[in-house]
């Protein structure tokens, strides 16, 4: 069986395209799983799969691509290889490394192998709110690093925005609180 390949959606258009088709195709349901490749998202997407196969639901697993200005080069710094290609290609192939790397990882989760793997472009929190109103999961499952504070009012949390603006359940996933 060959992995899937991230698909790109650049527009609200495509955005609501995709959601159509995933939601077609999902008999009893999808959990959303938005990643940035961090650990706390990996955490995440693991527990996502794990929900997905309890329920049984299909697992979407999004990536958002953006450069924050804090962060120009975020995706060049990931990828191994130097070699000047767009940013959303480098994101694709990030994506899907991590998509191999933790369903390799995990071989008793089926459903990381056969998650469909949605990349939008745009700013994060308003893709995922716009992803959940077309595809109307049943659950989104991410990531957070936890900030608390200062950091956390200066900087922000994008976990926090979903948890506060979504209409559907979330789950929020640490790292720490996956480990055995």
């Amino acid at each position: 069986m060959t992995k899937p390949k991230a698909v790109l959606a650049t527009t609200s258009k495509e955005i609501r395209e995709h959601a159509k088709a995933a939601r077609g195709q999902a008999e009893r349901g999808i959990i959303l799983a938005p990643i940035d490749f961090s650990d706390h998202s990996e955490a995440a997407l693991i527990q996502a799969a794990k929900f997905a196969e309890l329920i049984p639901a299909t697992l979407i697993v999004l990536h958002v691509v953006h450069d924050p200005g804090e962060m120009p080069g975020y995706y060049s710094k990931l990828i191994k290889k130097k070699k000047v290609a767009r940013i959303q290609d480098i994101a694709a192939e990030v994506f899907d490394d991590f998509m191999g790397r933790v369903s390799d990882e995990n071989p008793d989760l089926r459903c990381l192998k056969e998650a469909d793997r949605l990349m939008v472009t745009g700013l994060p929190v308003t893709r995922i709110l716009e992803l959940v109103d077309y595809l109307d999961p049943i659950m989104v499952v991410m990531g957070s690093q936890g900030r608390t504070g200062l950091k956390h009012l200066v900087i922000g949390s994008k976990a926090a925005q979903i948890v506060q603006l979504c209409p559907v359940p979330v789950t929020i996933v640490k790292k720490s609180d996956c480990e055995d």
